[in-house]
């Protein structure tokens, strides 16, 4: 069990972390700090928090367990600001959905005391932000991915690890590149696409007559498109070198099927839909572990 979370970031991610430990009776107190006043008061008054914190600083003074929920391109400014009350018998994790600059930061500025970070992505999350959705169940049963660096400590590695564990998650662990570049694949190719796909439409005059004809295929293909724009921006940005390496993949096999309409060859075309439609009917969520 843990003494205290400093919970930096008390909206949806966040929040949910800290209900969950809560529930799991892994911690026995939160402390929580965010840049808006009202998110933190309204995290202690859904008991998401126990005490609210005036600064990010002391969130972490006391703590034995951090988390950083805030937006990627927010990381190196939280490093800044907590760095002189973190020491070896502390673990920090972030919930970042891209590693590489997020590691890169704190190399920069936690310096000798990297090792106490474990870079963390739970695979979980809603279209709705805010603690006002934090729930105890959302890591219940998802993948956790853990990006150590040659630096981090074992026994911080371990800490992480048993923490997710007993949230119920399926941690796995790879290489920080390894990381960007398949999440970059099946999970910020997507959102691109889904966000491209609502402009291209609402972008023509016929939108609305459009919109209003769309049933539940559309439904779910743009599911993603309402997510956050915030936090979405950091991502694509983020991991800008990966996703635009993933989009010239997309742009090829789009012109295929493209080229194969154009040219009014069906057959061609059925092979593109049956390589796809093969492909799908065979995958299976979290079929596959990541390596190392």
């Amino acid at each position: 069990m843990f003494e205290q979370l400093g919970l930096i970031g008390c909206g949806l991610m966040g929040g949910s972390f800290a209900l969950a430990l809560k529930k799991a009776g892994l911690v026995k107190r939160v402390v929580g700090y965010s840049k808006s006043p009202s998110t933190t008061e309204r995290a202690r008054q859904m008991g998401v928090i126990d005490v609210e914190a005036p600064s990010a600083l002391l969130a972490v003074s006391g703590a034995d367990l951090v988390l950083l929920a805030v937006p990627v391109s927010a990381t190196e400014a939280t490093f800044k600001a907590i760095r002189h009350l973190l020491n070896n018998n502390t673990l920090v994790m972030d919930v970042g959905s891209t590693k590489r600059e997020v590691i890169d930061a704190a190399r920069r500025v936690l310096k000798d005391q990297v090792g106490v970070f474990v870079p963390a992505h739970p695979i979980a999350g809603k279209e709705l932000s805010g603690v006002e959705h934090a729930d105890a169940e959302l890591y219940t049963g998802r993948q956790v991915i853990l990006t150590p660096i040659e630096r981090t400590l074992t026994a911080q590695i371990a800490k992480a690890q048993q923490v997710w564990t007993a949230l119920g998650c399926h941690v796995q662990q790879m290489s920080p590149e390894a990381h960007d570049a398949a999440y970059a694949a099946v999970s910020h190719l997507p959102h691109l696409i889904a966000f491209a796909l609502m402009n291209a439409i609402t972008g023509q005059a016929q939108a609305k007559q459009f919109l209003s004809l769309a049933g539940p295929g559309f439904r779910d293909f743009t599911r993603i498109a309402a997510s956050d724009p915030s936090v979405w921006r950091d991502i694509l940005t983020s991991n800008r070198e990966e996703l635009i390496a993933q989009s010239r993949h997309f742009q090829r096999a789009l012109h295929a099927f493209e080229n194969a309409i154009s040219a009014g060859n069906p057959d061609a075309l059925e092979s593109l839909i049956e390589q796809a439609s093969s492909s799908r009917a065979h995958w299976r969520m979290n079929a596959i572990k990541p390596q190392n």
